[in-house]
């Protein structure tokens, strides 16, 4: 960490609480730009995966099925 951020973790310190939430939230927002190459093969994914349901390549899974699988147990 350089010292400008040094001096900002510092400072940020000092903030009630709720400001300290809210900064740490815009800090996250800023990292969390679209990447529009990312978007453009998310789509493809999921139009290819949407073809190989139609050709009967893959079949769908129920929505119990899913939540079972993560569910802790």
């Amino acid at each position: 960490m350089n010292n400008a951020a040094k001096q900002l973790s510092a400072a940020a310190k000092n903030l009630s609480t709720a400001d300290r939430l809210e900064l740490v939230e815009t800090l996250l927002d800023s990292l969390d730009a679209p990447d529009p190459a990312i978007d453009r093969q998310w789509a493809k994914e999921a139009e290819d995966r949407l073809a190989a349901y139609r050709r009967g390549e893959i079949k769908a899974a129920s929505l119990e099925s899913v939540v079972a699988k993560y569910k802790p147990a």
